[in-house]
Formats: structure tokens, C-alpha cells, sequence
């Protein structure tokens, strides 16, 4: 029997109003890695991202710029995808939401659901409106009259607009959530959402008046005067890029019957994804996503990296001075599950170093010994050592512990397990001194020379394992080392990660 699997991973689509900033950066890998991984185990994977096109905040954004709506937003959205290749993304699809000609079909034929299913109705509405979440607050959400999230004070809004039946949903979510058919990682997120939909949902608005909007973005069916809330049109994407409009294959393929679809995204947006979007997509009676994987934020100085607080660095300048292997590794190695992660230049320093120290060294001490032994025409075969118990054991462990840690989306705890096999590597090399077995084998010393071949053949194996596993992690490094192990190429093992000094 088969034990291919079918996953479909995406990002959260990111407002167009700003480039692309480190935060971004950080998101696109965490779900690459998650991506990466699973094709390396062998399952089917669809990895999709894209950009937020049709939200309020981008027209405002345009207007100031003094340029029209379309054009702003195609040359940042351009930006966005244009990311995928310094951050060495695998995504296999990229949707932009204003002019991908899926999305339109898609959104309309999500509202349609929604309407047969009772689910859609007008009100008038007067409540505070953050431009920055876009989405209305309640004034005890404030903290001193200013939303959390983005440090602004609310827009007092008085409009007519149609709102979704959320409120009927309420007991379907909990039990969805309580009882892990909508998983949500960490746990405390998970908690987190709980404790919002025990305190009571109530119906949210799906529209726009038209001249709020400027005319930007997708009508509302049927009503002229109003366009689809960013929310809404927003969420869809997920499905509307799998061709939902057009009753596409694609959709059925890895929405309905995929064995996970799974989101990744930032926490200030966990309501919408983990209450609004599964409570539309009921309503519309669609699979649900199966995993919410949420993480929190990068820092400076402890304030959120946004583009609105001007706190917003570009990623590929990090990668300019540093390296990406040093950005991706500071990523998966320094980034808890749980808790903001303060960027500090120094930080990614070191994490350069230490692929250049730790893992970069043995790699070259491998080669370089085994190209040596070889050159003296015996060739280097695998054998046991006292000292390679540990080595070996947690090579045989290794790829189970990651699929445990990536399962529960704790890619800090996938580095540091795999950085454990290359420390033991480190630490097999001082304990063996394969350089002084070295010396009696060369004068004929047949205990010597069978010795020193199963401490290099040892090596070879763990080196290998770490390239292996650190595909998905860092994946052009990870192919250079499998090609300097392959051709024992001293001089590109060298290479592999230079030393860096903090900015």
C-alpha cells in the first residue's frame, strides 16, 4: 500500500500598501521548509502564495504615492513575487488577487454559496475601523483608545453594508476546534481562539461601500453599490487559486482531497483565518482547512517589523551582507514557536559563523581526509567504531525527530536536532583523531588503516545524512556539500560557508 501523501501549504497573501519586509521573509520560509520537507519525504505537495491586491489600505497607499490603484499595486505586488528567488522559495503557484483570472470567478461563486445558504444580509453599521487590520474593532480591543496591532486610533465609520451570519456558526467552530478536526499550532494559539469564540461571535461585514473603495476592487453580485469586504475576498484565494470558480480539477484535487491543507500565518491575523474563513467556508459547505500554523513576530527593539510603523527592513539587503544561508538559518535556529524574536544584526552573525564553524569545518575535514586515504589507492569503506555509537544513533533518529517537530510547527526545534548530529559529528572527529590513524596507515599498518577507514566511513555517512536533511532547510547549501561529498572536491568543501562579521 501507498504511503504517498498530498499536501497543500500556503502563505498568509500580504497587503500590496508596502515592499516587502523582513517579517514577510520569515513567513515565506517557515512555509517553504514545511513545503520542502514533505517532497522530500516523498509526498505530493502544492506550495501556494501571493498578495493581497484588492484591500483598502493599498488604494490609500496609492492615492498618497499619486498613482493610480492598478499600477501601484502591480509593481509591489511584482516585488512580493519577485522575493521568491534571493529566499530560494518553492512555491508552485503565485496568485495576485487583483488580476489573476481565477480569483474573480472564484470569490463570486464563494459568495453565491453563501447567500443560498442564508448567510448574507444588508444593515446600516456604525463602529471604529482600523485601516490597519482592516476589519472594525471593539473599543475594549483598544488599548488608550489605539489598536495593539498597529499603534493607530480607529476611524468612527457610519455605512451600509452586508454582513455574514457568523454568530450561527459559533458551536460548529468550537467543536471543529475542540475536537482537532481544525488544529491550531501552538497550543496556546489554539487556546487563544477558544477563549474568542467562547465569549460570543457576532456577524462581521463582507463589503465596502464603492466610494470608500474608489471603485477598487470586486463588486458585490447584484449590488452595484458595494464592493467585497478585503476579508472575504482575501480568504478565498486559498481556494480560488486551485480554480474554485470554474469547478475546476485542480480544486478538487488538493482542496477536497488533499490528506492536509494547512496555513501558514502570522498571530494578528489568527482571527480571521481561524474563525471567519472556516465559518465561510461552512456556510458554503467546502472542506475545511485541517492546520492553522501560526507564528508570532520578528522585532526591533521589541516593535513589530510593519511597514505602516516604518520599522520595515528589507530582506534582501540582509541577504546582500550576510548571505541567505545565515538569514534562513537565523530563521529556523533563533525564531521560537512561542514569543516575539528581536533582530539583531549580530545575531545573524553569528549564525553565519556557526554554519561556517561548525558545520562547514567537517565537511572540509571529512573531504579532505577521505580524498586523501583515496589518493593512496585504498578505498574508504563504512565500519564500526566504539566512539560512533552516539554519532550513528542519532543519525538513525534524525528524520523522524524532524517530522516530529515540523508536525507541531517547531522548526526551531528541527534545526537544533539536526545541529545535534552535526555537533556529534564534530565531537566523533576530536575523540577518533582520524590525522593520527593516518600515520600508521600509510606505513602499512593494517589495524591502523582498517581503523581509520571506519571512523572516514562513518563520517561519510553522517556527512551525507546532514545534506540530506538539510534540504529543506537550506537548500542550495545543502545540494553544494552533497556535490563537494560526491567529487571529494577539497577546495569547494572549503568554500562552503564563509565567515561573516556583524554589521
Amino acid at each position: 500500500m501507498s504511503t504517498k501523501r498530498c499536501f497543500y501549504i500556503t502563505t498568509a497573501i500580504p497587503y500590496v500598501n508596502g515592499d516587502p519586509h523582513l517579517g514577510h521573509a520569515l513567513e515565506f520560509v517557515q512555509a517553504d521548509v514545511l513545503a520542502r520537507h514533505r517532497r522530500l519525504r516523498g509526498d505530493d505537495v502544492r506550495f501556494l502564495s501571493g498578495t493581497d491586491d484588492n484591500a483598502l489600505k493599498n488604494v490609500d497607499a496609492a492615492l498618497a504615492a499619486g498613482l493610480p490603484v492598478a499600477e501601484f499595486v502591480l509593481d509591489k505586488a511584482q516585488r512580493f513575487a519577485d522575493l521568491a528567488a534571493p529566499l530560494q522559495l518553492s512555491n508552485d503557484d503565485f496568485i495576485r488577487t487583483s488580476t489573476d483570472p481565477r480569483h474573480r470567478p472564484g470569490v463570486e461563486r464563494l459568495w453565491a454559496a453563501c447567500t443560498a445558504a442564508g448567510d448574507l444580509y444588508q444593515r446600516d453599521y456604525e463602529g471604529l475601523y482600523c485601516s490597519g487590520c482592516e476589519a472594525f474593532v471593539l473599543p475594549a480591543e483598544l488599548h488608550d483608545g489605539l489598536c495593539p496591532e498597529h499603534n493607530e486610533a480607529p476611524e468612527l465609520i457610519v455605512e451600509r453594508n452586508w454582513f455574514f451570519r457568523l454568530s450561527r456558526y459559533q458551536d460548529a467552530l468550537l467543536h471543529l476546534i475542540e475536537s482537532g478536526r481544525l488544529r491550531i499550532e501552538p497550543e496556546h494559539r489554539r487556546n487563544e481562539v477558544l477563549a474568542f469564540i467562547r465569549s460570543g461571535l457576532t456577524d462581521f461585514s463582507v463589503s465596502r461601500a464603492q466610494e470608500r473603495a474608489q471603485g477598487w476592487g470586486i463588486p458585490v453580485p447584484g449590488d452595484s453599490t458595494q464592493v467585497i469586504y478585503v476579508w472575504f475576498d482575501a480568504l478565498a484565494n486559498y481556494i480560488t487559486a486551485l480554480d474554485f470558480g470554474h469547478h475546476g480539477a485542480t480544486y478538487d484535487d488538493w482542496w477536497c482531497g488533499s490528506d492536509e491543507r494547512q496555513h501558514v500565518i502570522g498571530k494578528g491575523i489568527i482571527r480571521f483565518h481561524a474563525i471567519y474563513w472556516p465559518a465561510i467556508l461552512l456556510s458554503a459547505r467546502q472542506p475545511l482547512p485541517t492546520t492553522i500554523s501560526v507564528h508570532d513576530y520578528l522585532t526591533i527593539e521589541g516593535q513589530k517589523l510593519s511597514k505602516s510603523l516604518g520599522t520595515a527592513i528589507d530582506p534582501v539587503e540582509v541577504i546582500d551582507r550576510y548571505g541567505l544561508d545565515a538569514l534562513r538559518w537565523w530563521f529556523l535556529r533563533d525564531v521560537p514557536r512561542a514569543g516575539d524574536a528581536d533582530l539583531r544584526s549580530e545575531l545573524i552573525a553569528i549564525r553565519a559563523n556557526e554554519l561556517a564553524d561548525g558545520l562547514g569545518n567537517l565537511i572540509a575535514r571529512t573531504i579532505a581526509l577521505v580524498s586523501r586515504r583515496r589518493a593512496e589507492g585504498t578505498r574508504t569503506q563504512g565500519g564500526t567504531v566504539g566512539e560512533a555509537a552516539p554519532l550513528l544513533a542519532l543519525c538513525d533518529e534524525l528524520p523522524s525527530a524532524i517530522d516530529e517537530a515540523l508536525a507541531v510547527f517547531d522548526l526551531r526545534r528541527a534545526a537544533s536536532t539536526l545541529w545535534e548530529v552535526v555537533s556529534e559529528a564534530n565531537r566523533f572527529v576530536s575523540a577518533t583523531k582520524p590525522w593520527e590513524l593516518a600515520k600508521p596507515a600509510r606505513t602499512g599498518n593494517d589495524g591502523a588503516a582498517a581503523q581509520l577507514d571506519a571512523v572516514l566511513g562513518v563520517l561519510l555517512d553522517a556527512c551525507s545524512c546532514i545534506a540530506h536533511e538539510l534540504r529543506p532547510f537550506l537548500p542550495v547549501a545543502a545540494e553544494r556539500i552533497s556535490a563537494a561529498l560526491a567529487d571529494l572536491d577539497t577546495q569547494r568543501a572549503r568554500a562552503l560557508f564563509p565567515k561573516v562579521v556583524a554589521a
